[in-house]
């Protein structure tokens, strides 16, 4: 897993608004790069509306949200309709960043252990040096824990 004072490795990836995004095309802005395990699920819908209303506040920070699932774009369409959500959703099928960010990993449910997306968000500063690292994120109160940490 990379940690805080690691560069980030550069990635593009297909959005849910057609294009591609690049994470080097975002030095000189910060970057919320955040993780999650399947659209239109729980966990990962309450995370998605919790950056959707507060999107205005990390765009006052000059910070870009984007939230990478190894959904389809067809999927992330879906949801992102859904919940109307107003930052781009990366569509890694193949999972190729989600291993080269560490969050493809074994995982444990009811005792049956499969490989799944952890949910794990990187705060990327102008640039490109991570400046946190959140494994395992919970939910509640993850939105706030970031923009404490963008507001200092």
């Amino acid at each position: 897993m990379l940690k805080a004072g690691d560069l980030a490795p550069n990635f593009e990836v297909q959005t849910s608004e057609g294009s591609v995004f690049k994470l080097s095309d975002y030095r000189g802005k910060k970057v919320v790069l955040y993780f999650y395990p399947k659209d239109d699920t729980p966990g990962c819908t309450t995370e998605a509306c919790d950056f959707r209303e507060n999107i205005n506040l990390f765009n006052q920070l000059n910070c870009q949200v984007i939230g990478i699932s190894r959904d389809s774009i067809e999927s992330h369409i879906k949801f992102k309709n859904k919940y109307e959500l107003n930052f781009s959703l990366g569509s890694d099928v193949e999972g190729s960043i989600c291993k080269l960010y560490g969050t493809w990993a074994e995982k444990s449910m009811f005792g049956k252990k499969y490989f799944g997306v952890l949910r794990s968000t990187f705060l990327i500063d102008e640039s490109g040096i991570i400046i946190k690292v959140w494994e395992k994120v919970k939910v509640s109160n993850h939105i706030k824990e970031i923009l404490d940490i963008l507001n200092t």
